[in-house]
């Protein structure tokens, strides 16, 4: 067992000072002075000295396998190793495929998913990838979401982007369709988490899916939904009709909001606080193009962007409470994921625990120390 003492618990709601007992990977109580357990148990007692104790964060946008490929083989981004997840307090996260759909495959994903689990992570992934008709398992999106454990929603679907497969209205809503029926039918996300490019139709799609057909908002999951100012006003107004908004930890681009702006927009001007995630595109390439479709420059995305955004988004002044959820409650909400993305009595003993400059000191996932004193304590096999 674990007692979480002396912190101040965000779950992600704003408990005060309370201690944290967890045991078997659960949390088992949540109270204002837990005493210390008989001489003899098995008690490690976790100091936080004053910093705040917060849910393993949840990131729902992480290229395992690694993104990249548009400027040739050369461009492919390696796959993501565990401290790239833990040291930015990733617990959970959910694997995709981008462009590269040809030289990757969702086996490979599911084989990145499954290692990372074996070493003690929570990770899930999406069927398919910016190509429609998507790329599967067993042959259909409803056959791999209702087969496979570890897959639970179809993405990253690209659309508005010279890179898409240019997807017509019909054939998006119907691989929406098979998604919402899936989910039903299995109780997983069952949602398009839709990549959004440059492309002037922006979220066109989308809105007509709303208007024309029976299909719920939450269907639709759109991400990097700051990359250009149009965009985002666009966004903005498309989560008033219930559709939850994905912004990606970006540095500001121009006029584009950074992930820390995009958040502190959305609380300014009163938007729904449940209806926006924030995620790091981890291991994606953040590519350059010019008017031609020709790769200027690569970035590559990681995990550790995301609390760049939260800090950025408190110096704002955004409420902690508020930006937390974003990487937390909200994704874990919107993906289903049950057990995650809060502090509850019964939910899963992933914790992180952040000092007073909002950096990791530890994390620990299912009751299990992966980083103490801001140093990991458990690597990969192949890190250094």
């Amino acid at each position: 067992m674990i007692l979480f003492r002396n912190a101040q618990v965000l779950a992600p709601e704003p408990l005060g000072e309370v201690d944290v007992l967890v045991g078997g990977g659960k949390i088992l109580a949540i109270e204002a002075d837990l005493h210390a357990a008989p001489p003899g148990w098995p008690l490690t007692v976790v100091d936080a000295e004053g910093g705040w104790l917060v849910p393993g964060f949840v990131d729902a946008h992480v290229h395992l396998t690694g993104g990249g490929g548009e400027g040739g083989a050369r461009t492919r981004v390696p796959g993501v190793e565990l401290t790239q997840l833990t040291l930015a307090g990733v617990t959970t996260a959910v694997g995709l495929l981008g462009t590269d759909c040809t030289t990757r495959s969702i086996a490979e994903l599911l084989a990145a998913a499954r290692g990372l689990a074996e070493l003690g992570l929570t990770t899930f992934a999406y069927t398919g990838g910016y190509v429609v008709p998507p790329i599967t398992l067993t042959g259909s999106v409803r056959g791999d979401l209702t087969h496979v454990d570890r897959l639970i929603a179809v993405g990253e679907t690209a659309i508005s982007d010279h890179r898409s497969s240019q997807p017509t209205f019909e054939e998006l809503v119907r691989l929406a369709a098979d998604a919402h029926v899936a989910g039903m039918m299995t109780g997983k996300a069952g949602c398009v988490h839709l990549h959004l490019g440059d492309g002037p139709r922006r979220l066109e799609l989308v809105r007509r899916a709303l208007d024309e057909t029976e299909l719920p908002p939450r269907v639709f999951h759109p991400t990097h939904v700051n990359r250009n100012r149009p965009l985002w006003e666009e966004a903005k107004v498309l989560s008033r009709r219930g559709v939850t908004m994905d912004v990606t930890a970006f540095d500001a681009d121009g006029e584009a909001p950074s992930g820390g702006q995009a958040l502190a927009e959305w609380f300014t001007e009163g938007l729904d606080a449940a209806r926006v995630t924030l995620s790091s595109d981890g291991g994606g390439c953040l590519p350059t193009f010019d008017s031609d479709g020709v790769l200027l420059h690569m970035d590559v995305g990681a995990s550790a962007s995301l609390l760049v955004a939260v800090r950025e988004a408190v110096a704002a002044g955004v409420p902690i409470e508020f930006a937390l959820a974003t990487i937390t409650r909200n994704p874990a909400e919107q993906l289903r994921l049950r057990g995650k993305g809060r502090i509850a009595v019964g939910a899963d003993a992933d914790l992180v625990v952040l000092d007073a400059n909002l950096d990791v000191r530890e994390v620990w996932a299912g009751g299990v120390p992966f980083v103490q004193r801001g140093a990991p304590v458990r690597r990969g096999l192949f890190e250094r």
